[in-house]
């Protein structure tokens, strides 16, 4: 993972967990590699965190445990180039997060592409709760039965039971705010494909706090520990 890099592996792994895990900017990081007589450039930062994430990601979701049947469903607001973005997000009845779909649009296609990806990979939930947004009930309703006639098990799925209440959803509106807490300090994003990627570091950051990951070695690992065990 790490073979023909300049620095060495620990420094690597604490530059790209510090930086997605707390509100630090490169450049403060670069400073603080400095203190400790490591000169890096903040750019060389930026370069380690895109290349890494998207592998450190599927590394954890591979031993991400599974999430309930029951789903809260919502999208919120990220800013790239002084542009609004969509963030479509989904946490289960515990409050372990689902799935996340980065978008440039907030239409019915959009909330299709999320529910495709958070079916495929999780499987049929037996609920869903969302906002008033009447455009991600419609994306629900067909995904659902797109995926019931996909269906080979020769089983009566069942529709997926759709719970459209403002109050019932507050649950996700309050995980929004710890991966809106983190971007908040960027100042936003200079170009789409940074943002899909440096996103998916987070919310993979905002599952580890939630232990949402198996270890045989160890069952309850710090940050460091689990950035560690996905690298080794």
């Amino acid at each position: 993972m790490f073979k023909g890099r300049h620095f060495d592996r620990s420094v690597i792994l604490l530059c790209v967990r510090w930086y997605l895990a707390y509100n630090l900017s490169l450049r403060n990081l670069e400073e603080m590699m400095a203190e400790r007589g490591i000169s890096v450039d903040h750019a060389t930062v930026h370069r380690w965190v895109v290349r890494y994430s998207p592998e450190l990601l599927q590394r954890f979701n591979q031993r991400k445990r599974p999430v309930t049947g029951k789903w809260h469903v919502d999208e919120t607001y990220i800013k790239v180039r002084g542009q609004w973005r969509f963030l479509y997000r989904a946490i289960d009845s515990h409050g372990d997060t689902v799935e996340f779909w980065f978008s440039e649009r907030r239409n019915l296609t959009a909330a299709q592409r999320f529910l495709h990806k958070a079916l495929r990979r999780h499987g049929r939930p037996g609920r869903i709760v969302i906002d008033g947004s009447q455009t991600n009930r419609e994306a629900i309703l067909a995904r659902d039965t797109d995926h019931r006639l996909q269906d080979r098990s020769r089983l009566q799925l069942k529709p997926i039971r759709i719970r459209q209440s403002q109050y019932l959803n507050n649950r996700i509106e309050q995980d929004h705010r710890a991966v809106k807490r983190r971007i908040r300090p960027m100042l936003g994003f200079k170009s789409v494909a940074s943002a899909r990627t440096i996103l998916s570091g987070i919310e993979m950051v905002h599952m580890m706090r939630k232990g949402q990951a198996k270890y045989a070695c160890n069952p309850h690992p710090s940050l460091a520990e689990q950035f560690d065990l996905l690298a080794a």
